[in-house]
């Protein structure tokens, strides 16, 4: 690190933070693309120069700012992450603006792949109070989901899909949210290094076409959904005939969702 971000001993004013201008020229130099933008939330959240020194160390050396920063934005949410657990993409608030347009006055939700619990901590609070559940199969994203769903009341389940979920949520539910991952096995290492350095691979790779996950939630959900309920996942362009195909094979009425702002593509499923 440059010496101008040297941690110091004593209690700084103010004035002996770096200016924003070298935070800046250490982000672009290690090639962080929107380094402004970084710059400005990581000189928020240090409160010394030492602090700021460790911060700009982290991501220069290439943590994703997410990891760096303890938290991530998502529907007008911070949502804490922490290391080895899935980050939450914007293009994900597209899945959760779907739910709510179908089911505005849900309540009962499940988060299902939860990872940080980013779906189901927007959900309800854009729903008031519903019945929350989430459930990953990574004891590490369980963790980190228990802690941004707690404000909301929400249990945090530990499995494999639909068997982490209690029976008595058997055709009770509204939303069925499953950001499943989806990501063809062959192409995981193509993925940016912030993604398949820092984030699990079982939250990643979806099979040899990366639609195994997302069929094994089509063929269940339907039994699990409350009468007009809907089951909601993301998927790639590529992908999508294929898994609006399995929906429907699952005897939910189907229909894709897409955002061309944010390049988002969502398959809705709703009991018949």
């Amino acid at each position: 690190m440059p010496p101008l971000f040297a941690a110091s001993s004593s209690s700084p004013s103010p004035s002996a933070f770096p200016s924003r201008d070298s935070v800046v020229a250490a982000l672009r130099a290690a090639g962080c693309v929107f380094a402004e933008d970084e710059a400005e939330l990581i000189l928020d959240a240090a409160r010394t120069p030492g602090e700021l020194a460790a911060l700009v160390g982290r991501r220069v050396t290439g943590l994703p700012l997410e990891l760096v920063l303890g938290w991530a934005g998502f529907h007008g949410l911070r949502i804490a992450v922490a290391p080895g657990v899935f980050v939450p993409r914007r293009r994900t608030e597209f899945l959760v603006d779907q739910a709510l347009a179908h089911a505005p006055d849900a309540g009962v939700v499940v988060d299902l792949c939860c990872g940080s619990g980013a779906v189901g901590a927007a959900l309800a609070a854009a729903l008031g109070r519903p019945e929350v559940h989430a459930a990953d199969v990574d004891p590490a994203a369980v963790r980190c989901a228990r802690g941004n769903l707690s404000a909301a009341g929400g249990q945090v389940h530990t499995g494999d899909l639909f068997d982490a979920l209690p029976g008595a949520l058997r055709g009770r539910i509204d939303i069925l949210a499953a950001n499943v991952p989806y990501v063809p096995t062959g192409e995981v290492a193509l993925l940016p290094a912030e993604a398949r350095d820092h984030e699990p691979l079982v939250a990643l790779d979806g099979g040899a076409d990366g639609l195994d996950v997302l069929r094994r939630v089509a063929a269940e959900a339907s039994g699990w959904l409350a009468p007009g309920g809907c089951v909601l996942v993301e998927t790639s362009e590529r992908q999508a005939p294929a898994a609006v195909d399995a929906f429907t094979r699952g005897g939910l009425d189907t229909r894709l969702a897409v955002s061309d702002e944010l390049y988002a593509q969502v398959v809705v499923g709703v009991r018949r």
